[in-house]
């Protein structure tokens, strides 16, 4: 943890003739992205296993006419496939599991006062006029929502909630393409899997949980989220533009 908090003043001694008192918090943007550019690889290989995915839903719907009536067969087929065809279900999941540990190590640092036996100077730093140790509610506190401290919050948050409309849109034209497709498996393809049909209808709101943690978790770790989940929105749209479904809304409509 010290090293961490060393590596993160570090950085903020490099920002601050441009940043200012708010070097410490450009310091946690640029941390976030190099973690970003590290596990940039693993996006990219999920992109091609997406992709492949979606290359085996015709497949997958044959299967599922096929052992409609044996949900056991059916699994065990599926995982058969993806074996054959070397595809992963699990391989979108691993940039965000290679995430969290940077996510907890800001967390921890910016919520204890001391560090190695002494006292904690990062908690001293700001964004503007919140603490990058603080929360929402210490900004409710002290000047309210439109306070100083309150309107950096207000800010993340229209941040936040601009991306998550952004992918709550991206989300439901992916899976509206791709509906056509499973579909073709017969009126029981939610049946193959118990909950699919809510856990579909649920996906394309989990952006918004975002806002919560951003609320409920100190600044410097709200900045690592907000700047990650962007990144994610932009990095998303690069790498799977050419999948169905992810022509902007005005390409749709029109």
């Amino acid at each position: 943890m010290s090293a961490f908090a060393s590596l993160v003043e570090g950085l903020a001694e490099l920002l601050e003739p441009l940043f200012q008192a708010s070097a410490a918090a450009a310091a946690i943007v640029l941390f976030t992205a190099l973690v970003r550019l590290l596990v940039h690889p693993l996006s990219r290989a999920s992109a091609r296993g997406q992709r492949a995915r979606a290359a085996l839903q015709p497949q997958i719907a044959a299967l599922r006419k096929k052992h409609g009536k044996n949900p056991e067969k059916l699994q065990k087929a599926v995982l058969e496939l993806h074996a054959k065809e070397k595809v992963s279900p699990l391989s979108g999941c691993l940039p965000s599991l290679f995430q969290l540990p940077a996510f907890f190590l800001l967390y921890h640092l910016f919520s204890n006062s001391q560090i190695g036996g002494e006292a904690n100077s990062l908690l001293a730093h700001q964004l503007f006029a919140a603490p990058l140790g603080g929360r929402w509610t210490d900004a409710l506190g002290d000047g309210g929502v439109l306070g100083g401290a309150g309107l950096v919050y207000l800010a993340l948050f229209v941040i936040v909630a601009a991306v998550a409309t952004f992918n709550y849109r991206r989300t439901k034209r992916m899976m509206a393409a791709s509906a056509p497709v499973a579909a073709a498996g017969g009126d029981r393809g939610e049946q193959q899997v118990p909950g699919l049909g809510a856990i579909t209808k649920v996906m394309p709101l989990m952006s918004f949980l975002t806002l919560f943690t951003v609320a409920v978790v100190p600044l410097a770790a709200a900045l690592y989220v907000v700047t990650s989940t962007t990144w994610s929105a932009i990095e998303r749209a690069v790498l799977y533009r050419d999948m169905p479904g992810a022509a902007p809304a005005a390409a749709v409509l029109g």
